[in-house]
């Protein structure tokens, strides 16, 4: 299995820490007989070697030692062996950084594919399981494969081995489209009766991604009746806690698996394959939440995010759905539909009485401490606020009023709009409790600041001015605070106290000067006092002009000395400083002509920018009008607009999406 291993010079070789020195002993820990030592030795070949899907110079030296050790048969825990040479072989395919390194992975391992072939048949069921996907991959001759696949059909009798073939077929069909005929036969025969009911599953979920022609005209009612015969048959499975996993990345992952990961699998392959075709899925997803398992029910809240997260449209069926989770005995379903519902924001309203009477019930789920870090609200209160729901004021309230309060608490706030207004005392009395000297500020301050912020608590002055007079310089992201705190006088305005004037006045002459100029001029609205320094600011930084240009941009017409300056940044190479200059130099001259050009180009290149372009278009109104179909574009979408290709998401882009939405239909209906 190693010869030649010492004749590496693995020394000048690299993986992501460094000398690659150390991999012919992850090498050989792999075929110890040790299973701790062989998971300690996959993790470090993840870690380092193939570290974050990545390919080096010495994971390429790797491949035909790795490809030994799948072919011996006195290797153990070979399966994850061949998954390690699959993902090295697949580097890349879909990014377009390390082409050249993906090239030559796969063209190392398709120099030892016939060992694919062997393993296809392999004594162990868990490598046979992990050889359908390699020999579709790797394999260069399809009519061979395509024969291989239908022989282990015919032969197999492990249900997990027979999965894994059929997902075969499918990755088949999307790789040699020109030999796919009696591949999707094949599928189509096994979404059928008599086929038990997890490989129908299976079958029908590669006909949704490469052959939707093919799948049944009643597909949800079949999928659903499918999940609940295939529950009805499945053996009890331990808990994945007490599983013997070493304390590896590889160990934790697999700890962290869904408790029925093969049904998890099914069934998002079959969401992943019906794509866009939203009503089925949606369906799909209602007739999964109903199920009479309560595991079928927590796989199905997880995938809901996926859909929440990517497509736009009413599910208000759903996400009461997943509410009613909330009273389940089982904590893993419980948590998984308290932690979609916390990412929903304002589409979790249909939820809020079940997250209301899980908050009434459950005074223990209000602040979720940790073994390290600081307390946080916990996931129930935070989506019931963040939803909006004014029962969570007096719980916020209870929380302000004891002994811990979390930091982030302060982030939910302004989720409630005036029904939060009750909060606003205790708010500036926690505030005002913080040390000024306190390492931790930033974390404390900034999260209490947003909320005053959001409830326009001019009161609150004393508390803020606190800050800025107080801090020590040198304080750890004293900046971020000052920040925090001339944005909520800004946005108190005239309703600030006078007092606020000079400390203002103080913070132009300082990296401040920009947010501390935009905050005085809506707190005096003298525009002489301003504009020289605003002037003076498109000079400076990066992040110091977007800022002076977003606050010329309200001073309006009366910012018209600014006016070359801000041409020129239409220029610059940071787009988002273009987008500011755009919206200013629009706002202040009337030119869309000049500007119209750079804001268009942004929203088309860099989602991001939308919901910055649509508050411009909001504030020009008619004038905005060139743009304008823009907007009708994006409400004609069903995608969200931040959505990621791989299915990713953020844990606010349900919310900034939602607002977009908002934000271009009211700007059209000239609100």
């Amino acid at each position: 299995m190693f010869t030649g291993i010492d004749e590496v010079d693995w020394a000048s070789l690299r993986h992501a820490y460094g000398s690659a020195e150390d991999v012919p002993g992850l090498l050989r820990g792999l075929a110890s007989v040790d299973p701790a030592e062989r998971e300690t030795a996959l993790d470090g070949m993840y870690g380092a070697v193939h570290h974050q899907g990545d390919v080096y110079d010495s994971t390429l030296a790797c491949v035909p030692f790795l490809l030994a050790l799948v072919a011996s048969g006195d290797v153990a825990d070979r399966a994850g062996i061949v998954e390690l040479v699959v993902s090295i072989g697949s580097a890349y395919e879909d990014r377009e950084a390390g082409v050249e390194a993906g090239l030559l992975a796969r063209v190392g391992v398709r120099a030892g594919a016939e060992v694919f072939v062997r393993l296809a048949g392999d004594a162990d069921p868990s490598v046979r399981r992990a050889a359908p996907e390699a020999l579709v991959r790797f394999l260069d001759e399809p009519a061979r494969v395509l024969g291989l696949l239908r022989e282990r059909l015919t032969l197999e009798r492990d249900d997990r081995v027979l999965l894994a073939l059929t997902e075969g077929l499918g990755l088949f069909v999307r790789r040699h489209p020109g030999h796919a005929a009696e591949a999707l036969e094949l599928l189509t025969v096994q979404s059928s009766p008599p086929y038990a009911p997890a490989l129908r599953l299976a079958a029908l979920g590669q006909l949704a991604d490469c052959a939707p022609d093919r799948l049944p005209p009643d597909l949800v009612p079949v999928a659903v009746g499918l999940l609940r015969e295939r529950s009805g048959n499945r053996p009890t499975r331990r808990n994945g806690v007490d599983c013997p996993h070493a304390d590896t990345l590889v160990g934790r992952l697999r700890r962290l698996r869904p408790s029925d990961e093969e049904g998890s699998q099914l069934l998002r392959t079959l969401h992943r394959g019906l794509g866009d075709r939203l009503d089925e899925r949606t369906a799909l997803l209602n007739g999964q939440l109903t199920s009479p398992d309560a595991v079928d029910r927590c796989n199905a809240a997880w995938m809901s995010a996926g859909l929440f997260h990517e497509w736009r449209g009413e599910r208000a069926e759903t996400v009461a759905l997943i509410g009613a989770q909330l009273g389940a005995e089982e904590s893993r379903l419980r948590d998984a539909a308290v932690s979609v519902l916390e990412g929903l924001f304002g589409l979790a309203a249909p939820a809020a009485d079940d997250l209301a009477a899980l908050v009434t019930t459950r005074p223990d789920l209000w602040v979720r401490r940790w073994e390290r870090g600081a307390p946080t609200l916990g996931g129930p209160l935070k989506a019931l606020a963040r939803s909006g729901d004014s029962r969570a004021t007096p719980v916020l309230a209870d929380v302000l009023a004891g002994s811990v309060v979390p930091d982030d608490l302060g982030h939910v706030v302004g989720h409630l709009g005036p029904a939060a207004a009750p909060l606003a005392p205790v708010l500036r009395r926690r505030l005002g409790e913080v040390p000024l000297d306190s390492p931790r500020m930033f974390e404390r301050a900034v999260p209490l600041l947003s909320a005053l912020t959001a409830l326009g608590d001019a009161e609150a002055v004393p508390e803020v001015l606190r800050l800025v007079r107080g801090m020590p310089v040198g304080l750890r992201l004293r900046d971020a605070v000052v920040e925090s705190a001339v944005r909520a006088v800004d946005a108190f305005g005239g309703a600030a106290a006078p007092e606020v004037i000079p400390v203002l006045r103080e913070l132009l002459e300082t990296e401040h000067a920009a947010d501390a100029a935009g905050a005085l001029w809506s707190v005096e609205g003298d525009v002489s006092a301003v504009l020289p320094v605003l002037t003076g600011e498109l000079t400076e930084g990066r992040p110091r002009r977007r800022a002076a240009a977003a606050a010329l941009a309200r001073l309006g017409p009366a910012a018209g000395p600014a006016l070359p300056g801000l041409r020129r940044m239409l220029r610059a190479q940071d787009q988002w400083e273009r987008v500011a200059a755009a919206g200013a130099v629009w706002r202040i001259a009337e030119d869309g002509e000049l500007a119209a050009p750079v804001l268009r180009a942004a929203w088309t290149e860099n989602p991001h920018t939308r919901r910055t372009v649509t508050a411009c278009l909001a504030a020009l109104g008619p004038a905005g009008a060139p743009l304008h179909d823009l907007l009708r574009e994006e409400l004609a979408t069903r995608r969200r607009h931040l959505a990621s290709p791989s299915g990713g998401h953020g844990s606010h882009d349900v919310l900034d999406d939602e607002r977009l939405v908002r934000a271009c239909g009211e700007v059209l209906d000239g609100r």
